[in-house]
């Protein structure tokens, strides 16, 4: 179906849709993060700015509920969990790219005086 052919309500509900998944201040820098290479729980704490464990570990649980991350415990001593980004994910790419070039102009434009 065409973006066109869609109606007003329709498209509401998908906006919705779409912001209830990665919607809040940590879901796609999580995203973004994993994507660089950052797949345990620390170093994933460690590359963002200041983000308690008990919001990481509940922003990380939403993104494995909506089949964008998975989870993996290894059997080590401690224990190590391990987060992958998972395929389906890569159907936010072109979101999260468009948000990036908007962020940086939007920025760029309030900036100016």
């Amino acid at each position: 179906m065409d973006e066109n052919e869609l109606t007003t309500e329709q498209k509401i509900k998908y906006v919705q849709d779409t912001l209830f998944v990665i919607s809040g201040k940590w879901k796609l820098p999580i995203l973004i993060a994993m994507s660089q290479g950052h797949s345990r729980f620390r170093d994933l704490q460690r590359s963002m700015p200041p983000i308690s464990t008990r919001v990481l570990s509940r922003e990380l649980k939403d993104l494995e509920e909506n089949k964008l991350v998975k989870r993996t415990v290894l059997d080590t001593l401690p224990a190590t969990v391990e987060y992958t980004v998972m395929p389906y994910c890569k159907s936010l790419t072109a979101v999260v790219d468009e948000l990036i070039i908007w962020g940086k102009n939007h920025r760029k434009k309030v900036v100016e005086k």
